[in-house]
């Protein structure tokens, strides 16, 4: 099963994975460590988490690493599918475009991980034509020359 933080930087609009963990279960656990991975590399506080309402979310543990970090959780409404549309979106896009073309099921577990790591951090994060960005760029490409051109970067 995979976990990944989504990030949104919503004064850029920098839309990027910033970390990824993949285990063989669903649990609480899972969903704190890759939190705190993403805390030790990134600045987040101050931002906003937003997550469906299963269990390993709502929980009083996640909650708690969440406070601590200053991050602020938003769940999606009861019967809200849509809240979550551009991670569910992402979902069937890696699917339909990496996972059904290759015989997953014939590899080693280890051996997939690194195909969907390579896949997040190099062709999603630093590759692909994102609409939504200036010229189609990158959200790693954008949010340099945002860094670049923003007074708050000085």
């Amino acid at each position: 099963m995979e976990n990944f933080i989504f990030y949104q930087s919503w004064t850029a609009k920098i839309e990027k994975f910033l970390s990824l963990e993949m285990r063989d279960n669903m649990k609480k656990e899972l969903c704190i460590d890759t939190f705190i991975n993403t805390i030790k590399h990134y600045d987040i506080h101050g931002g906003i988490l937003h997550s469906d309402r299963d269990s390993q979310y709502t929980g009083e543990e996640f909650r708690t690493v969440l406070s601590e970090a200053g991050v602020t959780q938003s769940l999606s409404g009861l019967n809200h599918y849509y809240d979550n549309s551009r991670v569910e979106s992402f979902f069937a896009t890696l699917k339909k475009k990496l996972l059904y073309r290759i015989s997953t099921y014939k590899m080693k577990r280890d051996d997939v991980k690194s195909i969907i790591f390579r896949y997040v951090f190099i062709y999603y994060n630093q590759m692909r034509v994102y609409t939504s960005n200036p010229g189609g760029l990158p959200p790693v490409v954008y949010g340099r020359l945002y860094e670049e051109d923003s007074p708050l970067a000085a």
